[in-house]
Order: structure tokens, then sequence, then C-alpha cells
């Protein structure tokens, strides 16, 4: 895995840290396991009140592993009415050290991250909670490139959502894409350059796939994440806007 595309992860900052949820939006949420082959993995599972099924999302986490700030980010989401599956692709692991993140990202086989969110999938399509016609998936840095991998596998995806994820340039594998994306991304991160992104559209478009790309001009990776000095608030903001109204027409559509 090419470590260039991460190095924005690699500055780590101090801060005051505004949050868009508190974890008292978290705290509803428990930890859940499932089967993935042979093995038991787990994810952290929240939902709105009542019994459902609620419409939805998968989310990917950074390479710091599923940690307090993804599940800010699922709050979020429930309070606008969705459910949420947080995937723990490191298996009970996480960290705030940089070089750590480094190395938990290099071990992590990509075809055990693929199967461990195919099963997951599997898993919301058999929870009552959970509309399992209605899916999506969410995901940041690292997670960015799993999600689309996980929508290349599973054409019974209903959404994906790439946060400066990395992105696949094979036209075959492009081509077994049937859900919408789509996908934000800094005019000044380093690891995804903006004509991978320009590329990535173009290709999806020629294939007659639903795909809208946004690139912020002054903001750079990670920048949806208020804990790291690369946030860009105003990004922030405009990506998360964009982010629900697409996830409440994908998945809270009729029919």
């Amino acid at each position: 895995m090419n470590i260039h595309r991460f190095l924005p992860c690699l500055l780590i900052l101090t801060l005051t840290i505004i949050r868009p949820a508190s974890l008292e939006g978290a705290a509803a949420g428990s930890n859940i396991s499932f089967s993935s082959g042979s093995d038991t993995i787990s994810a952290w599972w929240s939902s709105p009140d009542g019994n459902g099924p609620f419409p939805t999302v998968i989310l990917v986490h950074e390479w710091w592993g599923l940690n307090d700030w993804v599940k800010t980010k699922g709050a979020d989401l429930v309070q606008n009415g969705f459910a949420v599956l947080a995937m723990d692709l490191y298996r009970l692991k996480s960290t705030a050290d940089a070089e750590e993140a480094h190395e938990l990202m290099r071990g992590l086989p990509e075809d055990r991250a693929v199967r461990d969110l195919s099963a997951a999938l599997d898993y919301l399509h058999q929870l009552p909670a959970a509309n399992g016609q209605k899916v999506g998936v969410m995901d940041w840095c690292m997670g960015g490139g799993y999600a689309l991998k996980l929508a290349v596998a599973r054409p019974d995806l209903a959404a994906c959502v790439v946060y400066y994820g990395s992105l696949p340039t094979n036209r075959d594998s492009l081509a077994k894409i049937a859900c919408p994306v789509i996908g934000f991304f800094g005019a000044e991160d380093r690891g995804i350059p903006v004509q991978d992104v320009i590329q990535f559209e173009r290709t999806m478009l020629e294939l007659n796939k639903k795909v809208t790309v946004k690139i912020y001009e002054r903001a750079g990776h990670a920048f949806m994440n208020e804990t790291r000095p690369s946030y860009n608030k105003s990004a922030f903001i405009d990506s998360w806007k964009r982010s629900l109204t697409f996830l409440t027409n994908e998945l809270k559509s009729a029919g």
C-alpha cells in the first residue's frame, strides 16, 4: 500500500476538539459481533428510537481504527434517522499514534477487510432493525478505498460515500459498481491528486455510473476530522450536508 496516500494523517496536533455531535448520542450504541468466514468480528451498532427497520449505513474507519471520532459521526447519522454499523477492521485495536496506525494499516489483509465488510452487509440483511435493501457505506481516508471495494464486490449495496479515499482505476472493476457514489476530496491533498479524482469521475461517467464528485479548494487530506490540523470547517459543513442529502435520497426513498 502506498504510504504517501496517507502522509497527511501523520500530522498530529493537540487541539480543543469541536464536535458536531457528542458521545452522549453515541452512548446508546452497543458492541455486537457476527461471523465473517470462520472468524467472529466486532462492530459498533446504534439506531434511532423504535423498532425499525431503518435505512442503515456501514462506517469504515480511518487508519486509526474504530475510535470515538467514528462513533460521533455515527451518532450524527442516528440523529438523522439512520441506523449505523461501524466496522472494526483491526479486530479490537485502535490507536492515536501515527506510527502504530501505519503498522495496523499495513498489517490489514485487503481480502480479509473486504470479506469483513461483505459479511457486515450479509448480517444487516438478516437484522430486523435494519432495512437490508437500503444499506449504504461511508468511509474516510483508509476506509475510502475499502468502501469502493465493497461497492465493486456487492451490487446489492445501495449507496457509497467516499471521503478522500484511494480510488480504483481498473475499468472492469468500476463497471461492477451498481450503486450511486458520491466522493469528497481536497484540492491540496498530497496523497490523492486532483487529476486522479477527475479521472475516476470521468471513467465512472463513461461507464454510465451515477457519480458525484466534489473537490474543495484550500482543503487537504482529512479535512473532515476536527481533531486534526488539516480540519477545514467550511469543507466539513458543506460535505456533511451533501452526504446527508445523498443518503436520504438513496436510502430513504420509497421502493
